[in-house]
Parts: structure tokens; C-alpha cells; sequence
């Protein structure tokens, strides 16, 4: 799939407008069951609890290693663009932090939309002042140098899903995540499935104003169907 920069953010905005469940029911519909991420993912802060952008993957492992940084993670953020989500990959029940305030604001600083982090992350309260939504799975102080190493970016990932057990991340497919959850949008579907979701969200705000004007929920389905 090749877009443009312009069409991309158009795309990231659209999708921002529309809830994961509208997309999870209509990746159902179209014979896609599997594209939900664990629950187990939950956004760092309340107020910053939706991002929408475009996989930029980096996979890690633990590892012992000698020296006082990892320039292998430097040099995998520095690739990072504007709309994209960086998604973190590797050993995410270990307890080692994956990142902190400082990179976030350094990948903040290239446009990069958030992260979703199969991992820990420290400096919350830093990063919850910078209007940068992260998804992790878990906090920790305890840092990643000697510890957690990345070995590669911008390869397919896996993370653990809500139905499968795994869910393959491509560099480019499609991040989704609200208060429900975190959706994966397969690269080749994304105007399809954005299409269908914005038309499903369209149709519950017409059920909201019939149930609102008196309408019960027997009625509504006959009018509209499943709802």
C-alpha cells in the first residue's frame, strides 16, 4: 500500500473520530476475528486515552550486555515519521522498562503519535504532562541498558492478542486504541474498514436519537438490526 503523507494524515484524523468497537465489529463482518490486542494493554493516562497512527515496529529481547546505552535503539527511533505509532516488541513480562520521558520526547519531537508497548515504561508523570498517549503493559523503574536490547525495526512483531493468543504487527499497518482496547487495522484494509466504521457510527448516532425520542430497544432493532 502506498499513500501519500497527506492522504495518511488525512486517514489518522478519520480514524480518531470512530471508537475500536465499531472497528472490531466491522473487521468481524468482514471476516477478520483476530485483529484485537490483549486487554492487558491500558493507556497510561485517563485524559489521553485514544491514538490512532501507523505501525513503525521495534522488536528487543533481554539479553546481558556490556556499556551504558543501546545505540541500536537510537538509531531504530530515528526512522520514526510523522502519524506513526511506535510499537515495542520482546520480553514484555521481564519487568525492564522499554523507555522512558526523555525518548518519548525525543520521538514526540519527530511527529511520532504514540506508542503501544509490549513492555514497561517509567516516567509517567513526565510523560503524562506531554500530550503523548502510551499504551504499555506495565510500569517499572528498573531501566533497560544491560538488560533489554533492540535487534531489529520495522520487521513484523507479534503481540499478544485478545483471541489468539498472537497477533502479527506489520511495519505500516494500521493502531487503533481507545479506552476499549487497542485494534489492528491490516494495511490493506485500512479505507475499507474506515469507510464501513465511520457509516456504523453514523447509524448509532441516528439509534442514540431514536432511544432518546422514546424509541425501545424491540423497535430500534427492528428498524436498524443487529445494534
Amino acid at each position: 500500500m502506498t499513500l501519500t503523507p497527506a492522504r495518511k494524515a488525512e486517514l489518522r484524523e478519520r480514524y480518531l473520530k470512530v471508537d475500536t468497537a465499531n472497528v472490531a465489529d466491522i473487521l468481524d463482518e468482514m471476516g477478520h476475528p483476530d485483529h484485537g490486542l490483549a486487554s492487558s494493554f491500558w493507556p497510561i493516562r485517563e485524559s489521553q486515552n485514544k491514538m490512532a497512527g501507523w505501525a513503525y515496529t521495534v522488536r528487543g529481547q533481554m539479553t546481558p550486555y556490556p556499556g551504558t546505552g543501546d545505540p541500536a535503539k537510537m538509531e531504530a527511533v530515528s526512522g520514526l515519521e510523522p502519524g506513526s505509532i511506535s510499537v515495542w516488541s520482546g520480553g514484555g513480562a521481564q519487568g525492564v522498562c522499554f523507555f522512558g520521558e526523555l525518548i518519548a520526547r525525543g520521538m514526540q519531537h519527530r511527529g511520532c503519535a504514540g506508542s503501544l508497548i509490549d513492555g514497561g515504561i517509567r516516567d509517567i508523570e513526565w510523560i503524562a504532562q506531554m500530550n503523548f498517549p502510551v499504551f504499555t503493559q506495565y510500569r517499572s523503574p528498573v531501566q533497560s541498558i544491560g538488560r533489554w536490547q533492540v535487534n531489529a525495526w520495522q520487521v513484523p512483531v507479534y503481540l499478544p492478542g485478545a483471541t489468539v493468543d498472537r497477533v502479527t504487527v506489520r511495519p505500516d499497518d494500521f493502531i487503533l486504541a481507545d479506552f476499549d482496547g487497542v485494534m489492528l487495522i491490516p494495511q490493506e484494509l485500512v479505507e475499507t474498514v474506515l469507510e464501513k466504521a465511520e457509516a456504523l457510527t453514523r447509524k448509532e448516532a441516528a439509534i442514540r436519537e431514536d432511544l432518546d425520542r422514546g424509541m425501545t430497544l424491540p423497535d430500534v432493532l427492528a428498524k436498524y438490526g443487529h445494534v
